[in-house]
């Protein structure tokens, strides 16, 4: 019963953390960006494109565009990430909507376009990056972003910063503005940094030492939940001098609250000790490099 509660606990707060996210960036991108005429990467930036070009509002665009989309993502991601993009993109469809209309389209810093890259940039890589950390994504480019984070050791703002470059640099068939694409490119760049920075690092990774007397059921829902593989170390109490077993688990960072949830769903009273590893070489993490 407890450990139904907890789920719900740690889904409702997903979802709670998804819609902050959202809201933060549509906020940023409206406020700051959209307003300035700068088109940033991702399907808001192609979204932004068609705007500019049609006069369809981003919100409008960018929803349709990703119900294509978000067939492809069931298949790749499997259900688990597909509910969640299901709800970034209409939350974010909503948020973008919302703020069309709060702010009408008029920059909240006038004539400083390019503190209002700065801006923009840091509050949509935030609101994306609380998105990511939660296991959400908000369709798009972030869908192709996520695949390539799923099957190669590439950071998701990485595997963003690839289409971006692309996107916004077709802006220039509709404004015949070098400086324009100068801003989208720092707004990229800002938006990639603090992206990276708010879902922790991702490809840094962590081991895990665990003792506890029900390993049997943490190691098989490690495997089974987690897809994960770990070691069972043999050791001798120091003070009560009794058998035991250590559980030895090496993951990425991004996996670290994952994992502490199924531990503390199964044995509440576990002995944890996490530590930050420099480099893991092997299937599931980095290539061998010679």
């Amino acid at each position: 019963m407890k450990g139904n509660i907890r789920k719900i606990f740690y889904s409702v707060q997903d979802y709670l953390v998804i819609c902050l996210g959202t809201l933060l960036y549509g906020f940023g991108f409206n406020g700051f960006i959209l307003s300035n005429e700068i088109v940033t990467g991702g399907l808001s930036g192609i979204s932004a494109l068609i705007f500019f070009g049609t006069s369809i509002p981003v919100s409008v665009s960018y929803f349709l565009i990703n119900i294509v989309l978000l067939a492809f993502a069931f298949r790749v991601l499997g259900y688990k990430f597909i509910v969640k993009t299901i709800f970034g993109v209409v939350a974010l469809s909503i948020s973008l909507s919302l703020f069309e209309w709060l702010l009408g389209g008029v920059p909240i810093i006038r004539n400083e376009p390019f503190m209002c890259i700065l801006i923009g940039g840091g509050i949509c890589g935030t609101g994306l990056g609380l998105i990511f950390a939660a296991n959400g994504s908000t369709g798009g480019t972030d869908i192709i972003a996520a695949i390539i984070n799923k099957h190669k050791n590439i950071s998701m703002g990485m595997g963003l910063m690839l289409f971006d470059v692309v996107i916004i640099s077709s802006s220039y068939l509709l404004f015949h503005d070098v400086e324009k694409i100068v801003f989208g490119f720092v707004e990229m760049g800002v938006n990639s940094f603090v992206l990276d920075r708010v879902i922790n690092a991702n490809r840094q990774s962590v081991q895990f030492l665990i003792f506890s007397q029900k390993y049997d059921e943490i190691t098989e829902r490690i495997i089974s939940d987690l897809g994960r593989g770990c070691t069972l170390l043999d050791g001798t109490g120091g003070y009560s001098q009794k058998p035991t077993k250590v559980v030895v688990l090496l993951a990425k960072k991004s996996e670290s609250v994952a994992i502490f949830r199924l531990i503390k769903e199964i044995d509440s009273q576990a002995f944890i000790s996490q530590s930050i590893v420099r480099g893991v070489y092997g299937e599931g993490f980095d290539q061998i490099k010679t």
